[in-house]
């Protein structure tokens, strides 16, 4: 198998709490004397520099916040001066101001290090030809991977998102055997080249997907359907990108790469670090950025550490898909709710529906309602009553089962629900409208 960079993801875990602390030690005296938040909430708790002597003190140290990227918009949290950022990203600011990420010329071949240690782990080679359907330009997905692409000696073939019949024709004309893309986009262009009846025309032998959750479920559909081998990959703009962490060909887990960030799971609501293998709320800390380095920077994302050893021989720990987001989390009726509970039912009930659905939450008379509209698929007709009564209680039975609580579903016409080349937008949450 191959391995971008044996040395490191194989290092013994000692020599790699050794390393990791050094570089602790040095990001921490470097941003408490370039970053003016950091060294305020040091100040705060009554620390300084020298009191962090290692890894085991990272617990002292004070957490960050996405909050504080907004506060201090647009370089206000960065390390160092504007003649070295030769990069910078944003998230899209739908949700506020746009959250502004600087790199320097180490962060960016960092990064695509980080990307071509996937790469090579899941079999590319110099010889592959990646299709990058992430978006280019201020999202970081489409330029983080085409990077590492680079980086390993393949051709990259920058379509960015968008224009699915000719992304598709690329496809075919370019021979791409591997792919960069959203999952939900991934969907879309399986669902469009399975109706053109083209697939076997295809080269496609890997897919990277990330940039937004999916389920172990959504993962067996886009393999079944594109007939490749699907690889998740974590990351955010805020830590680095896309390749913070990165399946390997064992598909158990993604392996942290722990040289660049340090990795803890903590209870949200107390902060505490809790115990390995745990559920919680992740929280990364870059050890060797420059431009825009964090300390304990609160993800949101729900998920647990897996400190064994991996069977590709890797010894970086490696982190389970996120169940969630303690921000993305729903209350329904006093019940706790997550997307990814709802698409992982209706991907398992197999025939009858698409992998096209849309949640929708509202509050009447003073009560939380839960709508779910889904997708049939278009063997199934609306004029088949019985097998259409048969889908809605089945769906309904296995929703109440898996959330604790009921929904109503609503079955709608094939292709009535939008299909995106980004990022989906599964849920609607009315009652933040009133």
């Amino acid at each position: 198998m191959p391995i971008y960079d044996s040395k490191i993801e194989c290092m013994e875990r000692e020599e790699l709490k050794k390393l990791q602390s050094q570089r602790l030690i040095w990001q921490v005296k470097r941003m408490y004397e370039r970053v003016d938040l950091f060294k305020k909430r040091m100040d705060e708790k009554g620390l300084k520099p020298e009191d962090i002597k290692g890894i085991e003190d990272l617990k002292k140290l004070p957490f960050s916040y996405k909050q504080d990227l907004r506060d201090y918009y647009p370089y206000g949290l960065f390390a160092e001066s504007m003649k070295n950022i030769v990069r910078v990203h944003a998230s899209s600011g739908t949700t506020g101001k746009q959250i502004v990420v600087g790199y320097t010329k180490k962060d960016l071949d960092d990064w695509a290090e980080c990307i071509a240690r996937m790469l090579t782990g899941i079999g590319l080679t110099d010889e592959d030809f990646v299709q990058i359907s992430y978006g280019y330009g201020l999202f970081t997905g489409g330029l983080g991977a085409h990077s590492g692409v680079e980086k390993i000696g393949a051709t990259v073939i920058p379509t960015s998102s968008g224009n699915t019949d000719r992304q598709i024709r690329t496809m075919i004309d370019f021979g791409t055997t591997g792919l960069c893309c959203t999952p939900s986009y991934a969907m879309y262009l399986a669902e469009a080249i399975n109706e053109k009846g083209i697939r076997n025309q295809l080269k496609l032998k890997y897919g990277v997907f990330g940039a937004e959750p999916w389920t172990e479920e959504m993962r067996r559909t886009i393999e079944d359907e594109l007939d490749i081998k699907a690889y998740d990959i974590y990351g955010l703009s805020e830590i680095m990108g896309p390749g913070v962490a990165y399946e390997c060909e064992c598909q158990k887990g993604m392996h942290v790469n722990e040289d660049k960030f340090i990795v803890e799971i903590i209870d949200p609501e107390t902060e505490e670090v809790l115990p390995e293998g745990s559920v919680g709320e992740l929280v990364f800390t870059t050890i060797t950025k420059e431009g825009f380095p964090v300390i304990r920077y609160r993800t949101r994302d729900i998920c647990s550490l897996i400190p064994e050893k991996c069977e590709c021989g890797r010894t970086f720990i490696r982190m389970n898909k996120p169940s969630g987001r303690s921000d993305d989390m729903m209350i329904i009726r006093g019940v706790n709710v997550f997307p990814s509970q709802i698409e992982e039912v209706l991907l398992n009930i197999g025939e009858g529906i698409t992998p096209n659905y849309q949640i929708i939450v509202d509050r009447v008379n003073n009560t939380d309602t839960l709508d779910i509209n889904v997708e049939i698929s278009e063997d199934l007709l609306f004029d088949d009553v019985k097998s259409m009564e048969r889908l809605e209680k089945a769906i309904t039975g296995n929703m109440r089962s898996a959330l604790g609580i009921g929904a109503k579903i609503h079955l709608v016409n094939p292709k009535s629900i939008e299909r995106s080349e980004g990022k989906a937008v599964r849920v609607i949450d009315k009652r933040k409208l009133h």
